[in-house]
């Protein structure tokens, strides 16, 4: 039987309001059987999931199976695979037109790359749409210390309904850890990363969800989910380094990696009462080492004050005058005392809300992948 050149991995769960647009998006990219296979995984589904996907077969191959989170179905749907490159589409996103085309061009002018990834549009449930992409078409990889902070401010657009990858990078990677029930795309990212590096298109071509039911929606203020976002946070920064490590990758790079991450879970922790008012202090004063340099004299005792707060105030009350100084925008009043110039580039991606209106026949809301 002659290959396909191209595999969709589809992870589902209980998206029964959304798999057929998820399905049908990839049904019309354009290819033919032969050329492209589709694999739907649906992750032990208890709603009316698995009869819509039932209406697509035989042209999408329908994988069941017990719930165990977004790697076990990753792991399910690339082990039935068979194209050289792998696509994947979570259950609740879909696809503009063209997008696996764009990709597989994009391979193959560039053959020493690991992967594709690109821009996209947030979907919110209240009508509110964005088109999120990379100021310019580039490369993103793990060659050096600036390179890797670079990559990880354009991780995003290798999420898991954005990446097209070649099967030699999965081949290496091996099995993704499956106590990771969610980010499961994050040791795919940084696989490419770290083997080949990613090549990043400024078009968007997937439409991403973002809605309270989302565990990574940063609009939510709910304290449990918040908590959870944390710890799959934290899961992947233990676990992903680790993988890269195996991989070769110099630890001072994957420090470089993984710093910003560190900080948002210690951060969070502290926000929460996890920890002590030294603790904010080190905190904070990691922050400004890593984001911040050639500071005038009026924001280095800026920054001292600072300092001084986090030790005067509970570590939950200081993060609670930090979001308010934010909400207010304070930054302008404070550059006004003294500023300071970026330690690395903080403007690698570009933000545009767009007319309001669902797009492609969009329906409203949405569930996130997972268990």
């Amino acid at each position: 039987m002659t290959k396909p050149i191209a595999s969709v991995v589809v992870d589902t769960y209980n998206h029964e309001r959304y798999i057929e647009q998820a399905i049908v998006s990839v049904l019309e990219q354009g290819l033919s059987p032969s050329e492209m296979e589709v694999i739907v995984v649906d992750d032990g589904s208890t709603d009316n999931t698995p009869s819509v996907v039932q209406k697509f077969v035989p042209r999408v191959r329908h994988l069941r199976k017990k719930n165990g989170g977004q790697a076990s179905a990753f792991n399910a749907g690339i082990a039935e695979s068979r194209a050289p490159v792998v696509a994947f589409l979570d259950g609740d996103d879909w696809w503009a037109k063209d997008k696996v085309s764009i990709s597989l061009e994009a391979l193959e002018r560039n053959p020493d790359a690991a992967a594709i990834g690109h821009g996209y549009f947030e979907i919110f449930d209240d009508g509110e749409r964005y088109v999120v992409t990379p100021q310019h078409a580039c490369r993103l990889d793990l060659s050096t210390e600036n390179a890797a902070r670079t990559a990880s401010l354009g991780r995003n657009f290798l999420g898991g309904s954005m990446i097209s990858i070649r099967r030699r990078v999965l081949n290496r990677m091996g099995p993704i850890p499956e106590e990771l029930t969610f980010s499961a795309d994050s040791p795919i990212a940084n696989a490419a990363l770290a083997l080949g590096g990613a090549i990043i298109l400024d078009q968007p071509l997937c439409y991403y969800r973002m809605h309270s039911g989302n565990l990574f929606s940063f609009r939510s203020t709910d304290e449990s989910k918040l908590r959870r976002r944390n710890e799959a946070l934290a899961l992947v920064a233990e676990t992903v380094p680790r993988q890269l490590a195996a991989m070769g990758v110099p630890k001072e790079v994957v420090t470089a990696l993984f710093e910003e991450d560190w900080l948002q879970v210690h951060r969070f922790q502290l926000q929460y009462g996890q920890g002590s008012r030294w603790k904010t202090f080190l905190a904070e004063r990691k922050a400004y080492r890593i984001t911040y340099k050639n500071p005038t004299a009026g924001y280095a005792l800026f920054k001292w004050l600072v300092g001084a707060v986090t030790l005067l105030l509970p570590s939950r009350r200081f993060y609670e005058l930090r979001a308010w100084y934010a909400r207010r925008n304070m930054d302008r009043v404070r550059r006004i005392i003294g500023d300071a110039d970026l330690v690395h580039s903080q403007t690698f991606t570009q933000k545009r809300k767009i007319t309001p209106g669902p797009p492609s026949g969009a329906p409203e809301g949405g569930d996130s992948t997972g268990s």
